[in-house]
């Protein structure tokens, strides 16, 4: 049981990432909405992932083929025996999507930094501007865990399914479909507003206090089992195109421990533009 009650000892603080950045072992790597973030200061020795050039196909939308993501990962300095230190902004969104698409691959040892890129900077910790170049390293990819993804097909089979639970990680304006996308993501919209049926809603930013670290376990599970999302369920999480819902995940999978916990990652942007698919709006 790690600090906090949590299920795994996934999290790192910022005292413990400062005092080991020197390791050989760890690669420390930054992921930001906004990958500009990370050329105006980042954590010493940090790399850059950028969530859509590099993690992303740039025809398809989908996962980089396995190919891809060993280049990408060697590239970094990242070998299978590798602790990957993940962070970001944002409470760690995009460091959460990462997080997951590192574990789709199969990667053993990933941590996230407790507080992200805002918690470093608040504690007055050293960042810079120079760009690392680390030395690269053989990197062997799983084949994809599909157990940990979900498919619009398969989610649409389960709805209704009392043993599953499906969480909407939106904003409650987009639950209720009084928006398709937050303001300033229109361009990542849908057809219609709403959401899907027998979802609750959980923002996913509920799970993290404040100053950007996660709740206790104590709190989560209050938080989850209060809507009816609980361990004995398969649950299903999703947002506008799954990095909210990777950060539910992770939350649900890793913090709680909860077996069965995948991420919709076609989420919003594919149910709602899809025809014949039934929609609710209103909370």
């Amino acid at each position: 049981m790690g600090a906090n009650g949590y299920a795994k000892p996934v999290l790192v603080s910022t005292e413990w990432l400062a005092e080991h950045l020197p390791d050989d072992v760890i690669v420390v790597a930054e992921v930001d909405e906004s990958p500009d973030l990370y050329d105006e200061g980042h954590i010493p020795g940090a790399v850059k992932l950028h969530w859509r050039d590099d993690l992303q196909d740039s025809i398809e939308r989908d996962l980089v083929d396995r190919e891809t993501f060993e280049r990408l990962l060697g590239e970094r300095g990242i070998a299978n025996d590798t602790t990957v230190v993940l962070y970001g902004d944002k409470n760690n969104w995009f460091a959460a999507y990462a997080y997951w698409y590192l574990k789709t691959y199969g990667h053993e040892d990933v941590r996230i930094l407790d507080g992200g890129r805002q918690k470093w900077i608040d504690e007055g910790r050293e960042q810079t501007a120079d760009v690392p170049s680390p030395a690269s390293a053989s990197y062997a990819a799983h084949e994809r865990d599909e157990s940990i993804r979900a498919y619009r097909d398969e989610v649409r089979e389960w709805l209704g399914a009392s043993e599953r639970a499906l969480v909407d990680v939106r904003s409650p304006g987009e639950f209720a479909g009084d928006l398709v996308a937050p303001p300033g993501y229109e361009q990542e919209g849908a057809q219609r507003a709403g959401h899907i049926p027998t979802a609750v809603s959980i923002p996913w930013a509920s799970a993290v206090a404040d100053d950007g670290t996660f709740r206790s376990a104590e709190e989560l599970r209050e938080l989850y089992g209060g809507k009816g999302v609980t361990s004995d369920k398969e649950i299903t999480a999703y947002c506008r195109i799954g990095e909210r819902s990777a950060h539910t995940w992770f939350v649900l999978r890793e913090l709680l421990g909860f077996e069965r916990v995948r991420n919709y990652d076609g989420s919003w942007t594919e149910w709602g533009n899809l025809v014949d698919v039934p929609i609710e709006k209103g909370a």
